[in-house]
């Protein structure tokens, strides 16, 4: 297969990998009338290592303290980055538990700054004013206050920023596929015991719970993570971004027309900033400068 046709093929994943991940908030807020957060991303994590195990099996012999330290490292990040999307998004539209995810991306550089004393650049800076101004728009109310939904929301984008620091101390050496497979482990390890804690055992789940909690696993899970994966493989790191922020995009689409989410001309501004300032923050406007 050539070049072409393989960036094509990455791009296509990655595009795929947004929609899918856009397309859960509807799907995760109909499953969470059934059943608790904690179970869900239990079955979610733990499903998903044991799909991506057959793909490690031959490297389970470079399994090392360094993969382990990684994999329950990355793993906790991502479970409270999870767990306070779910809980917020109980509480929340879809569409503004996307978007206000996604606001993770200008955190990033703020936590590395705090890591390895890299101060963020201007276009760092410009991103992190709008997405304020975004994440103000989409969240407080007449009396300038959050909504219980947005703040849990806003939050878990603090612990996705961090898994996105963690994982790249992580992976420099290392086989992503069983690096991926060790942390969905340990977050759902960890979910689960949570979940047999804190959470009432469901004892009502439709077969539309059942089969949404499946796609979600298989599909939304560990299929986007080897699109994903594929995907930057053969794209320009400034591209591979730039699709996968479409994910918020696809959100507030699905909660629009399947949730009936209404959006006013304020969430619309509110979206529109909101994705300005991932874009800004991800591409540093290069495209334009190649343009011009």
């Amino acid at each position: 297969m050539n070049n072409a046709k393989l960036i094509n093929l990455g791009r296509l994943g990655l595009f795929s990998a947004a929609f899918l991940w856009g397309i859960s908030f509807v799907m995760m807020k109909s499953i969470l009338t059934n059943i608790s957060p904690f179970y869900i991303l239990a079955v979610r994590f733990c499903g998903a290592a044991l799909l991506l195990l057959p793909l490690c099996a031959g490297k389970l012999k470079t399994l090392n303290t360094a993969y382990l330290r990684g994999g329950i490292l990355m793993g906790s990040a991502l479970l409270l980055g999870y767990a306070f999307q779910t809980f917020g998004l109980r509480l929340t539209t879809p569409g503004k538990n996307a978007f206000l995810t996604s606001a993770y991306c200008v955190m990033v550089p703020f936590i590395y700054w705090v890591y390895i004393k890299k101060r963020p650049d201007i276009f760092n800076a410009v991103a992190a004013f709008i997405s304020l101004a975004g994440i103000g728009l989409i969240s407080l109310d007449g009396d300038f206050r959050i909504g219980a939904g947005d703040a849990l929301t806003i939050v878990c984008g603090l612990f996705y920023a961090l898994h996105i620091v963690i994982t790249t101390k992580f992976i420099d050496g290392r086989d992503p596929v069983m690096l991926a497979m060790l942390q969905f482990a340990g977050a759902g390890i960890i979910a689960l015991v949570f979940a047999i804690i804190v959470e009432p055992l469901p004892v009502i789940a439709t077969p539309s719970d059942i089969w949404s909690l499946v796609f979600l696993t298989v599909v939304c899970t560990a299929g986007c993570l080897l699109l994903q994966v594929f995907g930057q493989k053969y794209t320009p790191p400034s591209q591979a971004s730039v699709i996968l922020t479409l994910e918020s995009v696809f959100g507030a689409m699905t909660s629009v027309i399947l949730f009936d989410e209404v959006l006013t001309f304020r969430l619309i501004a509110g979206f529109t900033l909101t994705f300005a300032a991932v874009i800004i923050s991800e591409t540093k406007l290069g495209f334009l400068r190649r343009k011009s």
